[in-house]
């Protein structure tokens, strides 16, 4: 995931905490009906094709973010490239399909049931009989009680990130033979399921050496369509090759390079022909939708990239004859234009290769199981009290806000229902109702209870004190200039100092200030503002100006809107909150959600000093030691909500040090009963009857307002046209297997999983 995602099932350690009194909230019923999860609001984009028609044999390049630091997938380090190989090169029991739903892989399992209740709960597990390790012992009884042993957490000197599900494990048996596994639980456990997936060999999980260090830079012992051939870190390469002994479908590729790429330079990378497999960013997606287009409106021929293409020769041409005049001869003129023409050529020739090496690949999109959620520190300051935070959850538009990042890349812009799961998995239901959609009326009254009002007085603040906001601790990158600066949404003054970056760089100051009043006009100024800057859209630069104009995109006859209250005031201090925000490339679209969120809050009356900070330090110096008042970053679906969601949503509670054990929830906002029922959902064993204490304990989160789901992440991939069954994979597992080239004159079917 990016810096601002965080993964679900790699680190569940203890922090600090704060407790926070339970919600006085009338019990709200959750449906048990399967209907509520709906579909997927977006399938998986693979390129399907029937194996007969992949070629056998070939190499595909893949990009990912890094090599990663551990082949261990339940070490704090572990990353999203140790579970790409893991999937690849491992055992496991369960993976999801397109619906995000846990599935036994017939591969390694021929059944897996609860086989008694009482007095213990039972799981008996049949393995798959050719299922082996590379080395050619079979897969049983062994490897599955290492794991468990190392997992528990009866052992501290396992070094372990996580230890759900095994920690309720009383012991496991052997079966009627070597085939069967038997695992008897202390205490029942609903997501049993979750388990064993991936599973290490007892080699790798048998002690605390091999499990701390035997693992990180290589796996010698796999059971899985691939095998880990090199591990070359000088390169910054992971190769898999085929495994001999996998005695499912084989495999139709050769090898996968896993090759780390930063996610600027994927799109030079595609057109260099280094890589065949990407996860990218809207930029680069534009660039090869408009290398596909065969020079229709956007190519490069008509100036479509600023950056690379003409546009950006003649634009460097004219400032430095601008130079040349002001400061040399007309020789020097000259000389300087000539030299700028040569640069623009050389710049629109490079260009033009690369987007005629782009029309080879095609952009797949899809919605990644993740979403991305608006956090409300409820640790300190105004968001303390919960009406205030409800106030900001009522003051915003979640459709709008969706809007800002999907519908430009045509994907369903559809604010997300719930907290636990996404649309088309078991425990989805849209719960949002417990809290209340967008109501400016409601968010005032709120604000008014809580003792905000306009017009109040506001004392002076003297040197260094902060505004009623988290005051938190000035961050080392922020003191020593490593912010990319603040400025502060609602205030009158929207100038900056020349030290300060701000959002709103590049725009006048009429231009900024419109986009920030109340009303329609402001609305429109800061979306255009906020799609102009992420997708480069044609809209922005076609309304210019008028990006901030009142009532500029209003119908005609549209009364306007009632005048925002002003800025609140309660003890003397303005009611501003700290929105932080990470400053690097590939964050646009957060800083676009931002800007607009900024804007609804001021027409209730908040203010948003938005500051940003380098990526490096935004998770762990910001969001996870609570050093904000708002904050957006994502969490990803989980297939097993009543384990790994809890940690997220638990109430904080004293640690013996005298500090607050935070888990997971950085929000800090937590309550007994949520903490109830999740605890209820995971002891049960009846599926409906978890699914419907998933939804209650959601909608409890929901009207706590310590978070707000905003949308779906978009999930976009660059591919070889000629590329099967790989892509945006939406919720499901990669089936490595079945990845390849198509043979020549071969065209994909709708078959994927053909023999």
């Amino acid at each position: 995931m990016s810096h601002h995602g965080v993964g679900l099932r790699a680190v569940m350690r203890s922090v600090a905490f704060l407790a926070a009194g339970a919600l006085a909230v009338p019990l709200l019923a959750g449906c048990s009906s399967e209907d509520e999860a709906g579909r997927p609001l977006a399938g998986q984009d693979i390129a399907p094709a029937a194996r007969d028609q992949v070629a056998d044999g070939g190499t595909l390049r893949w990009a990912v973010d890094d090599i990663p630091e551990t082949l261990n997938a339940y070490q704090a380090d572990a990353d999203a490239a140790t579970g790409r190989v893991a999937q690849a090169v491992l055992p496991s029991m369960f993976r999801l399909d397109a619906q995000g739903r846990p599935q036994r892989d017939p591969d390694y399992l021929e059944t897996a049931k609860v086989v008694e209740t009482e007095p213990k709960q039972v799981v008996l597990y049949k393995l798959n009989q050719q299922a082996v390790w590379s080395d050619g012992r079979e897969i049983g009884a062994a490897d599955f009680v290492a794991q468990w042993r190392a997992l528990s957490g009866k052992e501290s000197a396992y070094w372990t990130a996580r230890n759900a599900g095994y920690d309720r494990i009383e012991k496991i048996e052997r079966g009627a033979n070597d085939l069967e596994v038997k695992v008897t639980f202390g205490r029942r456990y609903a997501d049993w399921r979750s388990l064993f997936s991936p599973l290490y060999p007892k080699a790798v999980m048998g002690t605390p050496d091999a499990f701390n260090d035997g693992a990180r830079r290589k796996l010698k012992i796999t059971a899985g369509p691939f095998a880990v051939k090199k591990v070359d870190r000088a390169e910054d390469e992971i190769t898999l090759a085929r495994n001999p002994r996998w005695w499912g479908r084989p495999a139709k590729l050769s090898e996968i390079d896993l090759k780390a790429v930063p996610r600027a330079k994927r799109a030079t990378a595609l057109a260099a022909g280094k890589i065949d497999l990407a996860d990218i960013d809207p930029d680069a997606a534009s660039r090869i939708s408009q290398a596909g287009s065969n020079g229709g409106p956007g190519s490069p021929s008509q100036g479509a990239s600023p950056q690379m293409g003409p546009a950006a020769g003649r634009t460097a041409a004219k400032a430095l004859r601008s130079w040349a005049r002001a400061h040399g001869s007309d020789d020097d003129v000259a000389d300087e234009e000539l030299l700028a023409r040569k640069k623009a050529r050389k710049a629109v020739a490079k260009y033009e290769r690369q987007q005629e090496a782009l029309r080879g690949f095609e952009v797949r999109k899809s919605l990644e199981p993740a979403y991305t959620q608006l956090a409300l520190n409820g640790s300190e300051g105004p968001l303390a009290d919960e009406r205030v935070r409800r106030a900001v959850a009522r003051a915003l538009d979640r459709e709008a806000l969706a809007q800002v990042v999907l519908k430009p890349l045509g994907l369903p812009a559809v604010p997300v229902g719930s907290h636990l799961a996404l649309s088309g998995q078991a425990a989805y239901a849209d719960n949002s109702g417990a809290l209340g959609g967008q109501d400016t009326a409601e968010a005032q009254a709120l604000l008014a209870d809580a003792g905000w009002v306009p017009g109040a007085p506001v004392k002076d603040k003297k040197k260094g004190e902060k505004a009623a906001g988290s005051e938190g601790k000035k961050s080392q990158d922020e003191s020593e200039g490593g912010s990319d600066g603040a400025y502060i949404v609602g205030e009158d003054n929207k100038g900056h100092d020349d030290h300060d970056d701000h959002d709103h760089k590049g725009h006048d100051d009429g231009q900024d200030k419109k986009a920030h009043e109340g009303g329609e006009g402001g609305e429109g100024g800061a979306r255009h503002l906020a799609d102009g800057k992420q997708y480069g859209g044609e809209a922005h630069l076609k309304q210019g100006g008028a990006a901030g104009a009142a009532g500029a995109y209003a119908p005609k006859g549209t009364a306007a809107p009632a005048p925002a209250p002003g800025p609140l005031a309660k003890d003397g201090k303005p009611l501003t909150l700290r929105f932080v925000l990470p400053s690097g490339a590939g964050s646009e679209s957060l800083r676009a959600v931002a800007e607009r969120i900024g804007t609804m809050l001021e027409r209730v009356g908040i203010r948003t000093d938005i500051t940003k900070v380098p990526d490096s330090s935004y998770f762990k110096d910001h969001i996870a030691s609570g050093q904000y008042d708002l904050a957006l970053y994502s969490w990803p679906a989980s297939a097993y909500p009543a384990t790994d969601a809890r940690p997220i949503y638990a109430k904080p509670v004293p640690a013996a040090d005298g500090s607050l054990n935070v888990e997971q929830n950085y929000t800090r906002v937590g309550t007994d009963q949520v903490d109830q029922l999740f605890d209820r959902a995971a002891a049960t064993l009846d599926d409906d009857e978890s699914r419907s204490l998933i939804r209650k304990a959601d909608s409890r989160i929901w009207a706590s307002a310590g978070s707000i789901p905003l949308y779906q992440r978009p999930q976009l991939t660059a591919a070889r046209k000629d590329l099967a069954n790989a892509g945006s994979f939406g919720f499901q597992t990669p089936v490595y297997q079945d990845m390849g080239f198509l043979k020549n004159g071969t065209k994909p079917s709708t078959a994927p999983n053909g023999n």
